[in-house]
């Protein structure tokens, strides 16, 4: 076995641990106010975002091709999986410190903060316009959009339900938490498959077994049944975060934030093919829609904390991964 083919498995094997921890950090966001509002049970929800997730994975090519070719340029060859490698790597860390401590951070800016992180200290090009236009920009624009529509759309079901039984309404806006999780789980799985599959298509590039960036069905299918199944494990401490501790959510707002980021999620994807935060953006929702019924009904403190590792995520996964690769270089 060539050393390219060595460091080619090991960096899919990486990104299918990050697709794993993926699952499990963020199957919260589709799931945590269905569970909160009792409109599903964990177990139903867990498999209702398990498949979501599946399916959704097959729509997000547009996604991986800017992960894959719009952040960051390696030169073909084995010191190019290495970087990749790292980048994975800080990802992965920084996914398996906020998940110990229950904070809905971004899988995928810690994914993007790997990637500049591990190609500035190996020296490869980071293509900061990509980098503005597609991650960071997004990552402000996303959340704005998030609250606003999330506290219009619960606006607007107050407004079109105000003559109607709270009992009877919540009832109804329970059931229909079943369809808008399913939304939102599609949404995920357009979101967050597709840049994993980024990566593999971009390893497969630098070590020379693709001139493209079109994605093998094989990455497809590996990258979907492993998020599925990640996102089957569960993520009860971010759950927590999400579904009770920013806000005690009822049936009709559970219904407006998930309906809210799921339609961002997709206008985001399809439209634009530009990889946005699904926490941020579920995150973000379920904060304006909470907060129309009183702003202090959002535990603020609890938010503040969320934002912080928000803003925090893409520095500290992009030094993490500097460090690997600079720890890297000991044995090379």
């Amino acid at each position: 076995m060539t050393t390219t083919v060595f460091a080619l498995i090991v960096v899919i094997a990486l990104a299918m641990a990050f697709t794993f921890t993926n699952g499990f950090h963020d199957s919260a966001n589709a799931i945590a106010t269905s569970v909160s509002t009792q409109a599903l049970t964990l177990r139903a929800a867990l498999g209702m975002a398990a498949v979501g997730n599946l399916v959704g994975s097959f729509f997000g090519a547009k996604v991986a091709g800017t992960v894959g070719a719009g952040i960051i340029e390696l030169e073909v060859g084995p010191y190019a999986l290495v970087v990749v490698g790292c980048a994975l790597v800080g990802a992965i860390g920084w996914n398996l410190l906020t998940w110990w401590f229950g904070l809905p951070s971004s899988s995928s800016h810690a994914l993007f903060g790997g990637m500049v992180g591990a190609a500035l200290a190996g020296g490869m090009t980071v293509l900061w316009t990509g980098v503005v236009d597609k991650i960071l920009i997004p990552m402000v624009v996303s959340p704005i959009a998030g609250f606003f529509l999330g506290a219009a759309a619960m606006l607007a079901i107050m407004w079109i339900f105000r003559r109607s039984s709270p009992s009877a309404t919540g009832r109804g806006f329970r059931r229909a938490q079943t369809v808008s999780a399913a939304m939102m789980a599609f949404g995920h799985g357009m979101q967050d498959a597709a840049k994993t599959m980024g990566i593999v298509v971009l390893a497969l590039v630098v070590a020379g077994y693709q001139d493209d960036y079109s994605i093998p069905w094989w990455c497809f299918l590996l990258t979907a049944v492993v998020l599925a199944v990640g996102t089957a494990t569960g993520g009860m401490r971010i759950m927590r975060t999400l579904g009770r501790k920013i806000i005690e959510l009822d049936p009709p707002q559970g219904f407006a934030a998930e309906a809210t980021a799921a339609s961002v999620l997709y206008v985001a994807s399809a439209g634009m093919g530009a990889p946005i935060s699904t926490t941020h953006v579920i995150s973000s929702a379920i904060m304006g829609a909470g907060s129309t019924t009183r702003t202090s009904a959002v535990r603020w403190g609890v938010a503040g904390n969320m934002m912080t590792a928000w803003v925090t995520t893409f520095p500290a996964a992009a030094l993490l991964a500097a460090g690997t690769l600079w720890a890297a270089h000991l044995f090379m």
